[in-house]
């Protein structure tokens, strides 16, 4: 018996270091290009830093003060509010209508499938250069059939009132497709017979997807969504190609923010103090929201 149970250990033993020497990459990619710059973020948040003059000095809670009553900063964080609560619910509602529409394994589907998601694979850099000459004022080529049919053609990247809805269309564009992959694996794991026996029983489509599909997709929908909001709270790619977060800083997100101080204003620890603000409202939310779906799928 006690041989055994020193095999056992044994046994055990080895799968772990199996498991420790198949993680260890991922780990050490993780610590150094996450992790480590999370730590020196944090300690850079307590220094003003200048990168032009070289001065590094410790100033305690000065830079998180100063973010307190920096009108810019608030002004960044609407801009991101607003892009995230707008863009996730049209990234989700868009993706599961799609998802519906295209389930079934046909030619026709596997095509428009490829088609959906290859934005998702594409640069956004690349994506926003070319949606910034199809929305140019003067050469775009929207507003060029606008003209054709007798629509004044819109400064879609210059008006403040079209700035960032226009912004959050390109995003959702690039993104839902991915969205659309996860949706769709989701479905492939809800067993068919479920289905049958509403068919049996009298349910119709929507009946089915309230009572089964919704339910059963209640963990891959919360995924969905704590990934979009996190995505959502990070944007900075389109805004900073298509609008620089003009016009009026209509469109300056948070991170654009931190880019600016960092890169522009040579501000590294204001920056850093930044990026903790938002990496500790990121972090709420993502557990407000994690706790509500729970909560959702005991309801369900």
């Amino acid at each position: 018996m006690q041989l055994t149970s020193k095999g056992i250990r044994k046994f055990v033993n080895d799968q772990r270091r199996v498991g420790v020497f198949f993680v260890l990459p991922s780990l050490t990619v993780f610590s150094i290009f996450v992790f480590l710059p999370l730590v020196v973020t944090v300690i850079f948040s307590f220094f003003s830093i200048d990168l032009m003059g070289g001065n590094f000095k410790f100033t305690g809670l000065d830079n998180y003060a100063k973010l307190i009553g920096d009108s810019r900063f608030w002004n960044s964080l609407g801009n991101t509010f607003y892009y995230t609560f707008v863009s996730v619910p049209l990234q989700i509602i868009l993706a599961l209508l799609v998802t519906l529409a295209i389930e079934r394994k046909t030619v026709f589907n596997a095509m428009l499938k490829s088609v959906y998601f290859l934005p998702a694979i594409c640069s956004m850099t690349i994506i926003s250069i070319i949606w910034t000459f199809i929305l140019d004022n003067d050469i775009g080529i929207l507003n060029y059939y606008l003209r054709q049919i007798g629509i004044n053609a819109v400064a879609w990247l210059k008006e403040p009132a079209w700035a960032m809805p226009t912004v959050i269309l390109v995003g959702v564009w690039k993104t839902f497709g991915f969205n659309m992959v996860i949706f769709l694996a989701g479905l492939q794991g809800i067993p068919i017979v479920y289905y049958e026996a509403a068919q049996i029983d009298g349910a119709g489509n929507i009946k089915q997807f309230f009572k089964i599909t919704l339910p059963m997709l209640m963990p891959t929908l919360g995924f969905v969504a704590i990934t979009s909001v996190i995505n959502s709270f990070q944007v900075f790619d389109q805004v900073f190609v298509m609008t620089r977060g003009g016009p009026l800083f209509k469109t300056e997100t948070t991170v654009q923010y931190v880019y600016s101080r960092a890169f522009e204003a040579y501000e590294l620890g204001y920056a850093s103090s930044i990026a903790e603000a938002l990496f500790l409202i990121i972090l709420i939310c993502s557990i407000v929201m994690l706790k509500s779906l729970r909560k959702s799928e005991e309801s369900f």
